[in-house]
């Protein structure tokens, strides 16, 4: 079943792919880079890390610390993700730079692309639907962090097709059910964990890392 929801790793011949991850710097945005390099890209596929910046809140932080699996390895690279901002902070630390490196140690022949776009009128999720449109990609990869309430209601489909007010809409439930590629959410379990999966035609498979 995962091989359906992203790719057959197996399958060389196959045309290459776009591939897009939702970069921003938390955890579960690692996570899900995580799981892109590890089950959803091949050699030929090219990987697009899309930020979405939101011009007012661009001084807030996040630091956290993280570890990013190498290719073939069982050691582990560490990944800080400090910042958030369209630039690097003063330290010159850009978390988009960090990411694009942890991609060419574990997959240094995938092609990677980072792009910074502002969230446009509507909402953070329109934008990257937006995006992931006109950068033709044929999967989107978003980290998820689900909260009891929104586990146990599940997802409501907004009237009128955005986001904007309606603040219990999870960005990754949305654009799973709107985006016209497939879509998967990952929540990482741990380093050893695995991965809970979830798209538009399965949910919450579990996934050993």
């Amino acid at each position: 079943m995962a091989q359906g929801m992203a790719s057959n790793r197996n399958a060389s011949a196959q045309e290459a792919r776009r591939v897009m991850v939702v970069a921003d710097p938390t955890r579960e945005s690692a996570g899900a880079l995580q799981y892109a390099l590890s089950h959803a890209v091949v050699e030929q596929d090219e990987l697009i890390l899309l930020h979405v910046e939101n011009p007012s809140s661009w001084r807030n932080t996040i630091s956290t610390f993280l570890k990013m699996p190498s290719l073939g390895s069982s050691t582990t690279a560490s990944l800080d993700l400090g910042g958030g901002g369209a630039a690097p902070d003063a330290d010159g630390f850009d978390f988009l730079e960090e990411m694009k490196h942890a991609c060419r140690v574990s997959q240094p022949k995938v092609k990677v692309r980072a792009v910074r776009v502002e969230m446009d009128s509507r909402d953070k999720a329109s934008t990257i639907l937006s995006h992931s449109k006109s950068h033709a990609v044929d999967v989107v990869v978003i980290g998820q962090k689900r909260s009891i309430s929104s586990a146990l209601l599940g997802y409501k489909r907004p009237v009128g097709g955005s986001m904007k007010g309606v603040k219990a809409i999870d960005t990754a439930e949305y654009l799973i059910q709107n985006s016209s590629c497939t879509c998967v959410s990952v929540q990482r379990k741990g380093q050893n964990g695995g991965y809970v999966l979830n798209s538009k035609t399965h949910r919450n498979f579990w996934l050993l890392a």
